[in-house]
């Protein structure tokens, strides 16, 4: 009776097991997601995304992102998880902040290489420059909005990719066997494979997009794993996403819309497909895989710096449960 009652309940911790902690997460979201988005349409506001749909449409489309995500965390660690937002890694201090500069700046110098590089090998052409297929408006104001929404991308999918899904399978693995070292890894490789498979209903998606984006994954969490914040994980994935669609026209994980409403250089992709994504975008090429194990390094060079650890001292607090 007692190893029953063990699947369902943690009675040393007072709570559900992480298997079901993360059930519960999940359901939680989706039904806050659908809720939002019911009260929208509810509102005469249809969120059908295309290149010339009203700002207005992507404005809220990136509270979508950002609202659901923040609210389910909010409710699922207070009711189920027993701990507060913030222990998911989104303690804003000073260095949080600081960490968050060093990720938007590495994801807008990863972009600007690939870009660099597929341009001095002529597989982009330039074909216009502040683009912009709303005339209603001035360049400055949709491209501020789209920063704005994969910010919110960013914050949303970081808080449940990376900080809610680490934590809680790291917190499962978590054992006398196995050390919590051991358990972040594993729990950095089981997100990231999700990540993957989450994206494979995306347009233009292969199997290589697939195991890419599931390395963005890893990629993405090495800054969490070794802080224990979001901060860089959140700054990386909205100027990637940013810089790749706004800026220089990319697809984002196949998808055009973004780069087709607004972008700072708007371009027709060539080049061999292995190596530039084709119509996924970068993240499905070599040159998108070799700017992320560049990145990679250059984010535990500058951990490893700030903070003055070693490869193996990852952040082991991530697995620990919270305290009573």
């Amino acid at each position: 009776m007692n190893k029953l009652v063990s699947l369902f309940y943690n009675r040393d911790e007072h709570r559900l097991p992480a298997g079901w902690r993360i059930i519960a997460a999940f359901a939680i979201y989706l039904i806050l997601n659908k809720a939002y988005i019911y009260l929208i349409n509810s509102m005469g506001i249809m969120l059908n995304y295309s290149s010339d749909a009203p700002l207005s449409t992507f404005f809220i489309g990136g509270t979508v992102r950002l609202l659901p995500p923040l609210l389910a965390l909010w409710i699922t660690g207070k009711f189920i998880d027993k701990r507060k937002i913030t222990d998911f890694g989104f303690l804003i201090n000073k260095n949080w902040l600081l960490d968050f500069g060093f990720g938007f700046g590495l994801g807008a110098f990863l972009m600007i290489i690939i870009f660099l590089v597929e341009h001095i090998f002529g597989f982009i052409t330039i074909t216009e420059a502040f683009h912009t297929s709303n005339t209603e408006y001035n360049f400055i104001f949709p491209f501020m909005v789209f920063l704005f929404v994969f910010f919110c991308v960013g914050v949303g999918e970081e808080l449940f990719a990376r900080g809610y899904l680490i934590k809680n399978i790291s917190e499962g693995f978590n054992s006398k066997s196995i050390s919590p070292k051991t358990a972040i890894l594993i729990a950095l490789v089981l997100s990231s494979v999700g990540f993957g498979i989450g994206h494979v209903g995306n347009p233009n998606a292969t199997f290589i997009s697939t195991f890419n984006i599931a390395m963005i994954g890893i990629f993405l969490g090495i800054g969490y794993i070794y802080t224990g914040q979001l901060a860089i994980p959140i700054g990386l994935h909205a100027s990637w996403n940013f810089f790749q669609a706004n800026v220089f026209g990319f697809p984002v994980s196949g998808q055009n819309f973004p780069s087709a409403a607004v972008s700072l250089f708007k371009i027709e992709q060539g080049g061999p497909e292995f190596l530039t994504g084709g119509a996924f975008g970068p993240e499905a090429g070599l040159l998108g895989l070799l700017a992320m194990l560049l990145g990679i390094v250059i984010t535990y060079l500058y951990i490893s710096k700030r903070n003055g650890i070693k490869p193996s001292e990852i952040f082991t607090p991530i697995a620990d449960a919270p305290t009573k």
